[in-house]
């Protein structure tokens, strides 16, 4: 029985922290200039390896998961007041499985995670140019921001051991500052400032109510194009605080994660297009010490593409 409890501590510990589970960075060039009034749609496969210590009140020798997501999501480039700006919305399918070595607590579920949304824009240096216009566009310095949000949209019981959702909301303010150099301009660096908000989930665990302070990161991306169907780019990014409480007793695990990993973009053409990514914590006090890549694939259209 104590088995089972641990092992349903860890699970649920691990899924109330989904950006470090199951992702890793915002994607290096992720605010450049796009032209307006076309669609996208990216279909994206990503597998993450989470072992050791969730949570510093629940240190498990030998617990691992799996997390296997695959997500649909479309974008909307249009113009506002000038400015590029784009809504997107995401709506993920999961299987985990995991278990803690040495013992017969184990288990896997599979089903919809937590959907996610987000409006962003460039703030300065990001033009609202049809693809017309586009063509003459040269890359220049640009401030961007945006908003994102997970919904409770997820599978989630508190009676059962595994859950995909985490039975609240969270939100995400972010802003970004890119900057091309060099020759030809065929550096890049992506510099991200963000920090995740999340609500009270009252059921966690049954019946107790867990609440989280602010989770605040910094990301940086350099990256490389060579030419115009290539970019390849290395990433890190920090993140600290996240403490959490149940029922109103301070858990005393404020987080410390730093993450490396890597990114290469392939262009196939105007339409299509496919990004690889891999990411590793070498830092994870009071957070999964995972290991994960994924694959996606960009579909692109609307008035004016060839």
């Amino acid at each position: 029985m104590i088995q089972w409890f641990l092992f349903v501590s860890l699970i649920l510990s691990a899924l109330c922290f989904p950006e470090q589970v199951c992702a890793q960075f915002t994607d290096a060039h992720n605010y450049d200039t796009t032209p307006v009034g076309i669609n996208q749609v990216e279909l994206s496969y990503a597998y993450v390896h989470g072992n050791a210590s969730i949570d510093s009140s629940l240190i498990i020798a030998g617990g691992k998961l799996n997390v296997y997501q695959g997500t649909i999501s479309y974008t909307r480039y249009f113009g506002l007041a000038k400015h590029m700006t784009w809504v997107s919305a995401g709506v993920p399918i999961a299987g985990l499985s995991g278990e803690v070595t040495g013992t017969s607590a184990r288990g896997s579920v599979t089903g919809a995670g937590d959907s996610s949304y987000q409006v962003g824009a460039l703030l300065i240096g990001g033009p609202a140019l049809r693809i017309s216009q586009f063509e003459n566009y040269k890359p220049s310095t640009t401030l961007g921001a945006s908003l994102s949000l997970t919904a409770p949209t997820g599978l989630y019981n508190a009676r059962k051991i595994l859950n995909l959702g985490s039975d609240r909301w969270s939100f995400k303010p972010e802003v970004a500052l890119s900057h091309p150099f060099g020759p030809q301009r065929k550096w890049q660096i992506d510099a991200y400032a963000n920090t995740y908000f999340y609500t009270d989930n009252t059921s966690y665990r049954g019946n107790e109510i867990l609440r989280a302070e602010p989770l605040t990161g910094f990301e940086g991306h350099i990256s490389y194009v060579p030419n115009d169907k290539l970019w390849i780019s290395a990433d890190t990014r920090y993140s600290f605080r996240g403490t959490t409480s149940v029922s109103g007793v301070d858990q005393e695990n404020p987080q410390r994660n730093f993450v490396l990993g890597s990114e290469i973009n392939v262009n196939i053409n105007n339409r299509n297009s496919l990004l690889f990514e891999f990411a590793k914590a070498l830092v994870h006090r009071n957070g999964p010490a995972l290991v994960g890549f994924a694959a996606k694939y960009d579909y692109t259209w609307g008035r004016g593409y060839k």
